[in-house]
């Protein structure tokens, strides 16, 4: 399994904390963002690779940053530039996968995640999930705040924990189950992110590509017994830094 952690974006709701380093690497607590997100998930004996998209503004940021944790992990890190400059000409969160997936040549089981999120509890329960289905597999959880929901990717599930309907960013959203920007893709989905992308599809948000692919094959989800904070605002940041444990 490789995974490719989307890093690509300009965060500009958190200037000017962002202006000039990219919000993977700002510091909680005693880490950075993006080294909270490894400690989720690199203790899986699958993967053996991490890919990290970046844009060209940041790419020599997390070089260095990955130059200097690499004898940190196990896997190998590679980050790669989509040569994007501005939010007017990014790839969006699918059109970098697929630029990874293009590039890495990636023909193997797929964990993507956003770079940004913070996870209170590891992710060994998804991963043994994924492993007993084969399934592409959907990290979600339950949003009590209604409001809240607006902001995620909601979902209603039948009885096997099967996606039946998906919807981004619902004005009405149906239930409280919300998809975090987690995701496993099994080896077989992976050519579907180019022709998601051929036939216009929205690049932008990750949560669009399983929008449209529950449609055509089996998506399953999984309800994770964590926290999943993604920092959108400076006040945000703030309020963490003096929370999170």
């Amino acid at each position: 399994m490789k995974a490719i952690i989307l890093a690509a974006g300009y965060a500009t709701r958190l200037y000017p904390l962002t202006e000039n380093m990219p919000k993977a690497l700002l510091t909680v607590g005693k880490k950075r963002i993006l080294e909270h997100l490894l400690d989720a998930f690199t203790d899986e004996a699958d993967i053996d690779e991490i890919h990290i998209v970046s844009n060209a503004r940041f790419y020599d940021q997390l070089s260095n940053w990955a130059e200097a944790v690499k004898s940190d992990y196990r896997q190998r890190i590679i980050v790669w530039n989509d040569q994007t400059t501005s939010n007017e000409n990014r790839l969006g969160a699918i059109g970098d996968i697929l630029f990874v997936l293009e590039n890495a040549k990636i023909d193997d089981d797929l964990f993507v995640a956003a770079s940004d999120n913070l996870l209170s509890i590891k992710l060994t329960d998804y991963f043994k999930d994924f492993r007993s289905h084969k399934c592409d597999l959907l990290l979600t959880g339950r949003l009590p705040d209604p409001e809240e929901r607006k902001r995620y990717a909601i979902l209603q599930l039948d009885a096997n924990s099967r996606v039946i309907d998906l919807e981004e960013k619902p004005e009405n959203p149906k239930t409280d189950i919300a998809a975090f920007a987690e995701y496993i893709y099994a080896r077989e989905t992976l050519p579907l992110f180019k022709k998601y992308i051929e036939e216009g599809n929205n690049p932008d948000s990750p949560g669009h590509f399983p929008e449209w692919l529950y449609k055509k094959k089996e998506v399953r989800a999984h309800i994770y017994e964590g926290e999943c904070v993604d920092i959108g605002t400076v006040k945000m940041y703030n309020e963490i830094q003096k929370t999170w444990k």
